[in-house]
């Protein structure tokens, strides 16, 4: 079955609503039993989706875990409050005290806080590594690494990594391999097939696709996940019926979302690339963007995300040029049908790397791209205006 196909059906059918094509929103939180016979028999089968205790899931959070179990090709999913909770509960669930875990440097930087306060307090000890460094990864591991986490693209300066080399060095040394997969999504990249043991998404970016729900998902393999929902069911993390509604109903359309925001976010780059002001363009299909041969092995399409290091730029210039977009919101997250753009320094929150110039990251959305162009030109002007 194809992607879009599957896209379409998974999640859906007579398992968890005979009749209806959309699951209902099942709102519940105890669940009562004729017999005491009934309840031990939920209980001994609570992992098997059968009604137990709403924190549990019912048949709304259950379709969308199997609809993301499918897309991923993993064994099992967790479902979460938000893209950060799946991140550090997947954490969580494979280290104790005295572990250590390699983290790419150029990771989101929610996650880097949490290594660097959490994990920290906890006795855990974190090292960044260059997320171009694939197999010689090895190099780095030591007899307490339990995790190698990998994020590819990276957030924000968009380095293709190397997953099966690097997943070849972590199980030789014992340790899992857990992926971001938030900015490629299950359509464009499955990384469990590439030998990461667990993928990770922010499901409140692509898969919601309308920027109003909170929601995050960790799929495993088949060895890695009883100890994923273990972890996520020790640290009570349970997921809004709602919001998992609202992933169901904006997983139906990912596949022409993506597929439109990443034609446009690929024609933006190239008209960018060729701008005066513009010192890299950073679009991982773009042949110079660090990792590109790499994408072109494993994924099978591009995202809506990218971003542009400028040549020079005041901070006055740069806002001038952002806060007069008609169609480009300034505004964090991604993968709504909204266009959006992000000032950052990466700069700040590398140790493992070093970074130079003012970086800009644009998401495109579902706009026409002309106006999108027209409304970057004029950007543009202002910025230079300012300088």
């Amino acid at each position: 079955m194809k992607k879009p196909t599957r896209i379409v059906q998974s999640g859906r059918g007579g398992k968890y609503a005979p009749g209806m094509i959309n699951v209902p929103v099942y709102h519940a939180s105890t669940i009562v039993f004729p017999t005491v016979a009934e309840l031990r028999q939920a209980v001994a089968r609570r992992n098997a989706q059968v009604l137990y205790y709403g924190r549990r899931g019912t048949p709304t959070q259950w379709a969308l875990a199997d609809a993301i179990t499918d897309l991923e090709g993993g064994a099992g999913c967790v479902l979460y409050g938000s893209g950060l909770a799946a991140i550090t509960a997947s954490i969580l669930a494979f280290v104790k005290t005295g572990d250590h875990l390699l983290m790419t440097d150029s990771v989101y930087e929610p996650t880097r806080a949490f290594c660097d306060n959490v994990l920290k307090g906890l006795g855990i000890e974190t090292t960044y590594y260059d997320p171009l460094l694939g197999g010689a990864i090895a190099g780095l591991m030591r007899p307490n690494t339990t995790i190698v986490f990998t994020e590819s693209p990276g957030s924000l300066t968009f380095e293709i990594q190397d997953i099966p080399a690097i997943a070849a060095a972590a199980h030789a040394a014992g340790a899992v391999v857990l992926n971001d997969n938030t900015c490629a999504s299950p359509l464009n990249l499955r990384v469990l097939d590439l030998g990461a043991d667990v993928a990770i998404h922010s499901l409140t970016k692509y898969v919601v696709g309308h920027s109003d729900a909170m929601l995050g998902a960790a799929v495993a393999n088949q060895a890695n996940l009883a100890r994923l929902q273990r972890g996520g069911y020790l640290h009570g993390h349970a997921a809004s019926p709602d919001d998992c509604y609202l992933a169901l109903r904006g997983l139906r359309t990912l596949e022409p979302r993506m597929k439109q925001g990443g034609a446009t976010a690929l024609r933006l780059a190239n008209w960018l690339k060729q701008r005066p002001e513009v010192d890299r363009v950073l679009h991982p299909a773009l042949p110079d963007c660090p990792g590109h041969d790499i994408w072109r092995r494993d994924f099978t399409g591009t995202s809506s995300l990218f971003s542009i290091v400028l040549k020079h730029g005041s901070d006055a210039a740069i806002s001038a040029m952002l806060d007069g977009y008609r169609h480009f919101g300034i505004g964090f997250s991604y993968g709504g049908f909204e266009s959006l753009v992000l000032p950052s320094n990466p700069s700040g929150v590398r140790t493992a790397t070093t970074w130079t110039g003012p970086l800009i990251r644009f998401h495109a959305g579902l706009e026409d791209p002309d106006d999108l162009i027209a409304d970057l030109e004029a950007g543009l002007e202002r910025f230079n205006a300012a300088l």
